[in-house]
């Protein structure tokens, strides 16, 4: 079975997992190893035990290892929140969580299964200087040390460099807007901030999440602006999981079209939401995409949504065909031209592939 065919069964199998009845061992084999390539092993756990699938006993070892790693790196998060309230809690800023550690923190489904790595965090921007100062008296370093990097990051970037706690090797990625400062979209991270609702945990002061609307906008405007999408299928299952859960609430749609629209988004939201519609055929009501369609002027190409399609369901790890490549490749200079102008990409572009060419012994590059 080609690698595309093996991602389209796990995109069935978690929409639907009691299509697994009936299968032979070398499906089940398939099947794990695909769901371990993208990362979404405990998501699947999750499902199978919702579903009351029976899970032969050389699947569920591996079914339920994921599912207790994702429990342990839940319990580490809550560790490294509560850390990051002990850092920034005396300056009193808001400090909100993103993706992965939002959901679990939250307590949303789509943090269940959930297997994620660094911690991404969000914070005004006149606070930046304040938060990075704690973090470090508080261990973390920055992890980049080269220069450039750290001109990449301050001057073009929506981001500072990570930050590695010295002991515990935790990663931080702080955050002061959600995407490049020299990007083609300008979404104002300050609405953000000022929707954000508070934790369940009364000790974490200055903790925040996004509300689901913007949750779901930032999950889909990090997605669609990915260049390298090795994480990219497990995010577009993030996104559709929360649209699914999120809709039950009355004005949802109506919310994340307005947030959306007002936040200089309505395009990159169209097309993720076009996205998971075509691979995870998530009910996306018409009149959401008439309006994100009314407020640009213009639909995603269907060429951009196929080769988007193509990339994110390609088993990067192992040969692929010349379609698959190209994909791969058109996504990733689109998102450096999405990212920065000609003039920045061009020469960034040439120094990473020289940077891979000939890497310098400890230095990596941004």
């Amino acid at each position: 079975m080609n690698n595309r065919t093996c991602a389209d069964r796990l995109v069935a199998v978690l929409g639907y997992p009691q299509l697994v009845n009936g299968w032979n061992a070398g499906q089940w084999s398939e099947l794990v190893a695909t769901a371990r390539y993208f990362n979404l092993l405990g998501s699947l756990s999750v499902r199978f035990k919702e579903a009351g699938v029976c899970v032969p006993g050389y699947a569920l070892r591996h079914l339920t290892g994921a599912q207790q790693l994702s429990e342990r790196q839940h319990r580490s998060v809550l560790w490294e929140v509560h850390q990051l309230q002990t850092a920034l809690g005396q300056i009193q800023v808001p400090v909100l969580l993103l993706k992965g550690s939002a959901y679990v923190m939250a307590g949303y489904a789509v943090g269940r299964g959930r297997l994620f790595g660094d911690i991404d965090i969000l914070v005004p921007r006149n606070a930046l200087g304040d938060v990075e100062s704690q973090l470090m008296l508080n261990g973390w370093v920055s992890a980049k040390t080269s220069a450039y990097d750290q001109r990449y990051y301050r001057e073009w970037m929506h981001e500072i460099p990570p930050m590695r706690h010295m002991r515990r090797s935790t990663v931080i990625d702080v955050h002061h807007t959600i995407l490049p400062l020299t990007a083609r979209y300008s979404p104002d991270p300050s609405k953000i901030i000022s929707r954000a609702l508070p934790v369940l945990d009364p000790c974490l002061a200055v903790i925040r999440v996004p509300c689901q609307e913007d949750l779901v906008i930032h999950s889909i405007t990090h997605l669609v602006h990915e260049g390298e999408l090795h994480n990219g299928l497990r995010d577009l299952n993030d996104i559709d999981c929360m649209l699914r859960n999120f809709e039950i609430d009355p004005g949802f749609w109506d919310r994340l079209c307005a947030n959306a629209i007002d936040n200089d988004l309505s395009w990159p939201v169209l097309f993720g939401l076009q996205l998971v519609k075509r691979v995870f055929d998530t009910p996306v009501p018409v009149t959401v995409l008439n309006q994100l369609t009314q407020a640009n002027q213009q639909k995603p190409s269907s060429w951009l949504l196929a080769i988007f399609d193509r990339a994110l369901r390609s088993n990067y790890g192992n040969s692929q065909d010349i379609a698959a490549m190209t994909a791969q490749w058109l996504v990733y200079v689109r998102s450096h031209i999405l990212r920065m102008p000609l003039h920045l990409v061009l020469p960034h572009l040439a120094r990473k592939a020289w940077m891979r060419r000939f890497p310098k012994k400890n230095q990596t590059s941004g």
